[in-house]
């Protein structure tokens, strides 16, 4: 997913974008999501939230 993708959703979900990096805006849309923001913080191999958008660009 692109950065100008990212941001899409974010702006769709009324989450701010303004000078936020792309992981803070990733972990944003978690939480909003209801799951842990944890996006790209090493914790891929071991993640249980299988729903989650983001857990294949995980890292």
């Amino acid at each position: 997913m692109t950065y100008e993708q990212i941001k899409e959703i974010a702006r769709e979900r009324g989450i701010r974008i303004g000078g936020v990096k792309k992981v803070e805006i990733v972990r944003a849309i978690q939480t909003q999501e209801g799951n842990e923001p944890c996006f790209a913080t090493g914790r891929a191999a071991d993640c249980s939230q299988l729903r989650c958008l983001w857990l294949k660009a995980c890292d």
